[in-house]
């Protein structure tokens, strides 16, 4: 039997089957199609999902490919400055085209060990008490057996509605083409049009796509397609510029073409026995703010340490259904920041009002801030009850006496950075990393963190520790 099937092979799916290998759990991932996508959807990385690469020793891959750009004119795409004293060591958004962050996730996934079946879609799925069984597409192979199995297979996910898991929200009430094409039409020509139409159209855009006259195309369709697996034509591309900015630039040769809607969509769980449910598969939402694929990747960033440690056996009582608990609340504040933002890019003259005193709000540090932590989730706390300041969420980065605090981990393990040296974490040596150093950075004695950074616990008093370690770790060994 089978660990742990990861159903979709996205960034989701790779980044949590890296995840479960690092503590040793057996994992296959089954993605329908034979070749990875070769379309550009998510366009970078935010702070927190940077953090996070840099947590499991991944961020200087990622660097090579990426460029970093400066924090600022995410929401609504109002134009703002970076923030100042923005809690975190990477203040910056990398951008890296998708296909590369899925290709980067995929390797990390094989190198330590997960097993990658492409061309195998997955269209049966039962459960009992000891298992999971998968029916693979006729063709695809035989049936298989796992103990979980976590649906990252997307917005249409077939793993969530076999499960019969409500999905809640409203459908599309817009639409927007998107593809990447080659223009006849001069530079100088086409910037100056797209600046001229983004002064009231924001869905609009017309831009260069690396070194090779290929250009980025971004449209409000005319209406909403029945169906939008159905990718437009570049007759459709050409009729919407016409509309929309006077001219069609000369599109031609198109790489692809894509259609996307705004439903906003919440599973109504993600979880049910057996079976969880992480990334587009729980949420989605408009690409407002470029939250999508990071929220996927931090979806299982908290779950996959949980899930290994379900499958360990050292779990403790509710620690796999705090996924749901931590996480469908980030979701849900996401969906709401989407549809202020698609709200705010109307071209209705109420909308148009109010995105002028929002423009004004965020002028002040405090509002930009707030903005900014919000869409790069610096700003999610979990809800640990009552303590201290930093408990709930997820440490910056610090520099350290010997080195940094994301050097200690890189291995997925829990953390008890004791400044003091008088503390002990006896009895959870096997998954926690007792680590005695200092810094000016921390105002606290002491820190235990989990294995996805947050913090569980801030203080020096030794007969506090046992608590906290016993609710997130487990049982001590022995």
């Amino acid at each position: 039997m089978i660990d742990v099937i990861v159903v979709g092979g996205g960034p989701t799916g790779m980044m949590l089957a890296g995840e479960l290998r690092l503590h040793g759990v057996d994992v296959l991932v089954l993605e329908k199609d034979a070749e990875p996508a070769g379309y550009v959807r998510s366009l970078g990385l935010h702070v927190r999902s940077i953090e996070v690469m840099d947590q499991r020793g991944l961020l200087e891959r990622f660097l090579s490919h990426g460029k970093k750009y400066p924090v600022g004119g995410f929401f609504a795409a109002i134009t703002t400055p970076p923030p100042e004293r923005l809690d975190t060591a990477h203040g910056y958004v990398l951008g890296i085209p998708q296909p590369v962050t899925d290709r980067l996730l995929a390797e990390r996934a094989a190198e330590l060990g997960a097993e990658i079946r492409r061309g195998c879609e997955v269209t049966g799925l039962s459960q009992d008490e000891d298992g999971v069984t998968v029916e693979p597409a006729a063709g695809a192979g035989t049936r298989l057996r796992s103990r979980y199995v976590v649906g990252c297979d997307g917005g249409r996910s077939t793993v969530r509605r076999l499960l019969g898991v409500g999905f809640p929200g409203e459908p599309s009430r817009v639409e927007t083409l998107l593809g990447e094409m080659e223009v006849t039409e001069a530079p100088e020509k086409v910037a100056a049009v797209v600046a001229e139409v983004r002064k009231t159209q924001l869905r609009f855009g017309v831009g260069p796509f690396g070194d090779d006259g290929v250009h980025r195309v971004v449209v409000p369709a005319e209406g909403v397609a029945e169906d939008r697996t159905v990718p437009p034509t570049l007759e459709e591309f050409k009729r919407r510029l016409r509309a929309v900015a006077g001219t069609d630039f000369g599109v031609h040769s198109p790489r692809w073409l894509s259609r996307f809607g705004d439903a906003t969509r919440l599973a109504e769980r993600y979880r049910s026995g057996r079976v969880l449910l992480a990334g587009d598969a729980a949420h989605v939402h408009p690409p407002t703010g470029g939250q999508g694929l990071n929220l996927g990747i931090q979806d299982a960033f908290n779950l996959g340490w949980k899930l290994a440690a379900e499958v360990g056996g050292w779990a403790p009582e509710g620690l796999l259904d705090s996924y749901h608990c931590e996480r469908h609340p980030v979701a849900a504040d996401v969906l709401d920041n989407t549809r202020a933002q698609m709200e705010l890019m109307s071209t209705e003259p109420g909308a148009r009002a109010v995105r002028r005193l929002v423009s004004q709000l965020a002028g002040f540090d405090e509002v930009n801030r707030y903005l900014i932590e919000k869409v790069t989730a610096l700003g999610v706390r979990y809800d640990f009850g009552e303590g201290h300041e930093l408990l709930g969420r997820r440490m910056r980065d610090i520099g350290l006496k010997r080195g940094r605090l994301y050097e200690l981990l890189h291995g997925g393990r829990g953390l008890l950075l004791d400044g003091t040296g008088r503390l002990s974490a006896a009895g959870w040596e096997d998954r926690v990393d007792h680590v005695v150093d200092g810094s000016e950075e921390l105002d606290v004695p002491a820190v235990l963190l989990r294995p996805d950074g947050h913090v569980v616990w801030a203080g020096e008093d030794q007969r506090e520790l046992p608590g906290p370690l016993r609710r997130w770790f487990g049982a001590p060994a022995g």
